[in-house]
């Protein structure tokens, strides 16, 4: 009989989040030749949601349905998903690193008596031994663990590992799991978001991200209309955000998102360590600031030194430029 491994999907205004197709992919890694199960739970439209997890990779998909899945909370998602472990006993678990994946992964893990690997950012594989390979001490240097026994389970960072090219021909069964989801002590009655629209942050691709030097609430009007031409979301520093310039929900940092986008624009952010523990692993940095001693240039690719206010308005007229040719 051949492995088994589930990955567990995440879901974001009806449609699966991408860092689910990167789950599929290391899966994929974990055990080359494994079935790779989805798991997805909501209140409607399964069908096609569980279709986007096989054009991505997955083998077949095991769905739950309930009215009590629409919104996230962790009672319901893990009722859900014990009871689809319990039927497939797998041989591995894999999730996204998101908000929803680090408060639901640890008590998975619990129930289910296992360990946890969690914020791995690459997988490579030993033999037949998969290793996990995770940031530590803020992103300053990297740990590789290995699973000595019972089954991997990890969570995965986005935009860290690549997911497989999109198949629509590819063709999987999709089967429903019945839960009764039940003792809720915690009910969501309605979702208020202060995330702005467009680009979700954590895993956009191009981020530009503003600090304490872009003065007021006003100064990240012209951040907005960058990342926009870049098809890009806006971030911000702790400092940013204390200063009321933007709201917390814009916060990258230490305690706020960790991202690693292929781009990372620092727009009059000084490089406080709090800060590039959030951002450091980005795959290129840009700093802009008119201090040349300021400590984000020394983790930058490319440094500007100037005033934001002058060069973000150039940046952004060079950039539609390319854009239109």
């Amino acid at each position: 009989m051949s492995e088994k491994v589930l990955v567990i999907a995440e879901t974001k205004e009806g449609e699966i989040r991408n860092v689910t197709f990167e789950a599929i992919a290391a899966a994929r890694k974990i055990k080359q030749d494994a079935e790779i199960v989805g798991v997805v739970g909501a209140d409607d439209d399964l069908e096609n949601l569980a279709q986007e997890l096989i054009y991505y990779g997955a083998n077949r998909v095991v769905t739950v349905k309930s009215d009590k899945l629409k919104s996230y909370t962790s009672e319901a998602f893990g009722q859900a998903v014990l009871a689809v472990v319990e039927q497939e006993s797998p041989d591995g678990i894999v999730m996204g690193h998101t908000s929803i994946g680090k408060d639901l992964s640890p008590k998975l893990a619990s129930k289910l008596d296992t360990g946890l690997i969690s914020d791995a950012v690459d997988i490579e594989v030993d033999g037949e031994q998969p290793v996990f390979i995770r940031p530590i001490y803020s992103g300053k240097a990297f740990e590789k663990k290995v699973i000595t026994s019972g089954m991997p389970f990890v969570t995965i960072r986005p935009n860290n590992i690549t997911a497989l090219d999109r198949d629509a021909s590819r063709t999987g069964d999709i089967s429903q799991v019945e839960v009764n989801i039940k003792d809720l002590r915690t009910i969501v009655k309605e979702v208020v978001r202060k995330t702005s629209e467009g680009v979700d942050l954590s895993e956009a691709k191009v981020i530009v991200a503003g600090g304490r030097g872009v003065k007021s609430a006003d100064g990240f009007k012209p951040l907005y209309e960058l990342a926009d031409v870049l098809g890009g979301a806006v971030g911000a520093s702790r400092g940013a955000c204390d200063a009321d310039y933007c709201d917390y929900s814009l916060q990258i940092g230490q305690t706020g998102k960790v991202v690693t986008p292929d781009l990372y624009i620092a727009v009059g952010i000084s490089g406080a360590i709090q800060h590039l523990a959030g951002m450091s692993n980005s795959k290129v940095i840009v700093a802009i600031n008119k201090d040349p001693e300021a400590n984000i240039f020394n983790i930058a690719d490319y440094g500007i030194v100037g005033d934001l206010f002058e060069v973000i308005p150039m940046l952004i007229e060079e950039f539609k430029k390319v854009a239109v040719s």
